[in-house]
Formats: C-alpha cells, sequence, structure tokens
C-alpha cells in the first residue's frame, strides 16, 4: 500500500492545502464536499502534486517537512513552473 503527500489548491482563493493519506482519491474527494473543517470553506479544490510512500511514517514525516517555511521554498521550487504558468503569487 502507497501513503501520498499531497498538496491542493484551492479554485476560490488559489490557497494551498498539504495533507497525507493511504487513499488519494478518497481523500479529494472528502475535501471537495467539505468534510474536512480545515478545507471546508475554500472549496473546490484540485490536485496539483503528490509523492508515494511506502511507508506511512515517512510520508508523515515529508508532510509535517513540506509544513515547515523550509519545506514550503523546496515544493514552490519543485513546482515553479505550474506556479509561474498558472499566475500563483501564493
Amino acid at each position: 500500500m502507497f501513503y501520498y503527500v499531497y498538496l491542493l489548491q484551492s479554485e476560490l482563493d488559489s490557497g494551498f492545502y498539504i495533507g497525507y493519506t493511504g487513499d488519494l482519491k478518497r481523500r479529494l474527494i472528502e475535501h471537495n464536499k467539505g468534510y474536512n473543517f480545515s478545507t471546508k470553506r475554500a472549496r473546490p479544490w484540485k490536485l496539483i502534486f503528490y509523492e508515494g510512500y511506502l511507508d506511512e511514517k515517512d510520508a508523515k514525516r515529508r508532510e509535517n517537512y513540506l509544513k515547515t517555511n523550509q519545506g514550503a521554498r523546496l515544493l514552490k521550487r519543485m513546482i515553479k513552473e505550474y506556479l509561474f504558468n498558472h499566475k500563483v503569487e501564493k
């Protein structure tokens, strides 16, 4: 089984959300149906990036890292072309 660290972007306000899950499709549906308090206000969401891990602890560690300032800078460099082409300033 894979565990996924993912990055969502709000189509409402262009904000971002980072999370991890064992079922990426189900989790995206849950975010868009408003089941998550943290993402309910900024629906709809689109998946713009994800990574797969074989170990859940590795996925959780990566999620926590990407939520730090240093991790956010790395993530922005990783998706630099997407951000440039979609004129996202966040």
